[in-house]
Order: structure tokens, then C-alpha cells, then sequence
């Protein structure tokens, strides 16, 4: 069996264009559609966007490699190195501030040629601060000096899937990855992005965490092609769910003889759903924050301001008297007074008048937002509601919609108005003036 890093000039990799360019260009608009929609962000919300991606980031990389972060531990790390307030503070471990702090400088320093062995090396030791990885001792901060072999299976049962570059390759093979990362190619940042995951973990510099930065490392490419410090959407999170595959291709590329079609193909559509997952996050923030903008003036108790916070961020539930008393900790009389107290503010308005167990619907826009919208359907893919529409007659809607407000829609329980109240109301408000 031969490698592919056994082949002579191996990293001339190749691909059949006409598989990869639709899915090129699909990857280009969703970029094009997220950068639109975060337009009507503000700064702030823009950082709280960024701070929840690069937490599911980093906890589903980690994760990819079989290992658990705390997630709040993670998400106050990054909120506080960030700059942003409000968020409730956890305190960190040692071995998460050390990861929080290569994610960010990576980010930071995306479009800076300042990439070299002593700053992957110095990334590397930062996922290892106690020198060990599952019990054993690695080596931290250089390249690896013992043959790395990727296996799986019981002691005495093992199986091979791969054997990395002997040690005696590794600094020559990562001075001409590392020229090739600074270099400017006539090849799209996704293609570069994809390439660079691929032979970096080909190579396998490093005793352990080569996963990890093949994924910064990827990530940084992605960035300098949309010349953007700000990320708002990440691959490891589709690789945790997909890991089956990642490794399967992997393994059949690395045997291959340098044609990496098929995984320039799997990486796009995982960048596609990446992309999907991340507009579905950036409309929740902007619906919360169009909502606020409206509501900014209305005087609320910080328990009801906790409660509908919730829902805008997406619980799925029934605003109902229960419900709320469940989420506030508080008595069911206390909860009543308290949504009656907004629904007379006009913040929550009775789904179905008159029900016997009553149920409420936030309050997003009130005007009629149904003449500027036609041809309204739900549809499910892949287990996701969506909602398509035309707007203004012309413009097509694909929104992502809570599985809760799709079968209310149709099951009658939630009036067309309420339904682009809620999902669509911000692109009135951004086609104005």
C-alpha cells in the first residue's frame, strides 16, 4: 500500500473542476447572503455573533478529537477577552484560557503572514499545557520525533488507516506547507481553505492536536478571502456530526494518488451547511435585536426581560402561564400578572383568543407585514423547517423557522401576520430609507 506522501511531488494535488464549481459557487453566495444579512448589525450584536461561533468552534473541534469542554467555561473565556459585557461569568480553566487564546490571536492575525514553525509549535504546546494528552506524555511545542501511526481497534487487533511522513521529512515537508499558506495562488480561499486541511493532517507534524490546528488553520484562509476578522460560521461543528465520513475520506484521499475531488467536494457542502447553521444563529440575533429596538422603551421587570430573552433566543415552547413560571422561578399567579402586564404593553399578544389554556405570541412588528410578501409555504429538509416567500414580488426567502412555530402555522394556531412578524419583519425594516 502506498501513501500519498510517497508519490513523488504529492502535493501537486488536482480535482475535476466541473464537480467542485457549482458547490464553489454556492459557498460564495451563503458567504454573500450572511455578509448582507450581518450588515444590519450592529457592532455589538456583531461581537456576540462572532462569541458564539467561535465557542461552538473551539468546543466542537476539541470535541472531533474526543475531547469535552465546558461550554459555559468556553463562552465566558471568550465573551471577557472580547469585551463583552452582560454575559455570565464562569471561571475558566487553565487548559481552556490557553485554547480561547490561539483561537483568538488566529482570528486576529488572519491576513498577517506571521504563520511559521515556532507559532503552529507554540499553538500545539497551548493544547497540551500539562504535556500530556489521554494520560500519556507527548511531545509539546516541536515537531514530532517518533513515526505516527493512525490507528483504531483493541490492543493486539489494531488496524492501520494511515502512516504519517517519517520525522526525518517533517521540517522540510512544513517549510513548503508553510510558503505555500503565505503564497497568493489563483485559487479561491475555499479551495485553499479545503487544501490546506488536507495536507496539513497529511503531514501530521505534531504528536497530538494536528486536528485542531488543521481547522485554525483552515479557518484563517476562509477569513483572509473575506478579508473579515469577524467569524460567524465554522466547519468542526458539521465534521462532529459527520465524523464517520471526515475520517473516510480522509483515509481514501491519503491512499489516493493526489486527485482530492471527493474531499474538495465533502469539505463544501460541509462549508454549506455551516453557512446555513450560521444564518440561522445571525437571524436570531437580529430578530432579538430589531425586536429591542421596538421594545426599548417599554419599562419591564428584569424577570420578564430574562423570559422573553429566552424565547428570542430561540426556546421552543408556548408562551403560556406555566411555561413562564417554570422559566422565572416564580409562582403560576406571578407569572399571569406578569404577561398580562405585557400583553396590555403590547410586548405579547393572546394566540388564540379566548382558549381555554391560553398561549401567548411576542409582539415583533406591528404592522401588516403581508402585503410585502407572496407565495408563503413551510417546507421541512433534512428534518429543518423553512419558510419560503417572495418579497416585494421579487426578492425569494428561505428562512429557517422553530419547528414549534411551523406546525402552529399549520395547524392554524398562528396567523400568517404573526409568522413573518416574527421571521421577517427586519427586512421591512432594512429595505426603508
Amino acid at each position: 500500500m502506498m501513501y500519498i506522501h510517497e508519490r513523488d511531488n504529492w502535493t501537486d494535488f488536482r480535482w475535476d473542476i466541473s464537480k467542485v464549481e457549482l458547490l464553489q459557487e454556492e459557498v460564495f453566495r451563503k458567504q454573500g447572503l450572511l455578509c448582507g444579512r450581518l450588515s444590519s448589525l450592529g457592532f455589538d450584536s456583531k461581537l456576540r455573533a462572532m462569541a458564539e461561533n467561535l465557542t461552538a468552534d473551539i468546543v466542537y473541534s476539541s470535541e472531533v478529537e474526543g475531547v469535552r469542554l465546558n461550554v459555559e467555561q468556553v463562552r465566558s473565556s471568550i465573551a471577557r477577552k472580547l469585551g463583552i459585557k452582560n454575559v455570565k461569568y464562569t471561571a475558566p480553566s487553565h487548559y481552556i484560557e490557553s485554547v480561547v487564546n490561539v483561537m483568538l490571536e488566529a482570528i486576529q492575525y488572519y491576513d498577517t503572514p506571521l504563520i511559521n514553525k515556532e507559532k503552529l509549535c507554540a499553538w500545539q504546546a497551548a493544547f497540551f499545557p500539562s504535556g500530556y494528552s489521554e494520560g500519556s506524555q507527548i511531545e509539546v511545542g516541536q515537531y514530532r520525533t517518533n513515526e505516527e501511526y493512525i490507528v483504531s481497534g483493541m490492543f493486539g487487533r489494531e488496524k492501520i488507516h494511515y502512516i504519517a511522513p517519517s520525522p526525518d521529512r517533517i521540517e522540510l515537508e512544513m517549510q513548503q506547507f508553510l510558503a505555500w499558506f503565505d503564497r497568493e495562488e489563483p485559487v479561491s480561499s475555499v479551495i485553499r481553505s479545503a487544501i490546506a486541511h488536507f495536507w496539513f493532517v497529511s503531514i501530521h507534524p505534531f504528536e497530538d492536536g494536528n486536528g485542531r490546528l488543521a481547522r485554525i488553520l483552515s479557518d484563517m484562509l476562509l477569513a483572509r478571502g473575506e478579508k473579515s476578522e469577524f467569524r460567524f460560521y465554522n466547519i468542526s461543528s458539521q465534521i462532529n456530526k459527520d465524523k464517520k465520513h471526515y475520517y473516510d475520506i480522509l483515509e481514501r484521499m491519503q491512499r489516493g494518488d493526489g486527485d482530492i475531488t471527493e474531499w474538495l467536494v465533502w469539505y463544501m457542502q460541509k462549508l454549506v451547511d455551516a453557512l446555513d447553521e450560521a444564518d440561522s444563529a445571525v437571524f436570531t440575533i437580529l430578530n432579538k435585536s430589531f425586536f429591542w429596538q421596538k421594545a426599548s422603551a417599554v419599562p419591564m421587570t428584569e424577570r420578564q426581560t430574562q423570559v422573553i430573552n429566552l424565547f428570542l433566543d430561540g426556546y421552543e415552547a408556548k408562551i403560556s402561564s406555566k411555561t413562564w413560571a417554570a422559566l422565572a422561578k416564580c409562582s403560576k399567579d406571578t407569572a399571569i400578572r406578569d404577561i398580562q402586564d405585557l400583553v396590555d404593553k403590547n410586548i405579547l399578544v393572546e394566540t388564540v383568543p379566548g382558549a381555554k389554556r391560553p398561549s401567548y405570541s411576542i409582539v415583533y412588528d406591528v404592522e401588516d407585514l403581508t402585503q410585502f410578501f407572496t407565495d408563503v409555504t413551510i417546507t421541512e429538509e433534512k428534518g429543518i423547517s423553512y419558510l419560503h416567500a417572495l418579497f416585494k414580488g421579487a426578492r425569494p426567502i428561505h428562512e429557517r423557522v422553530l419547528k414549534l412555530d411551523a406546525d402552529r402555522y399549520e395547524k392554524g394556531e398562528l396567523s400568517l401576520r404573526d409568522l413573518l412578524s416574527k421571521y421577517c419583519a427586519y427586512m421591512v425594516a432594512n429595505n426603508r430609507g
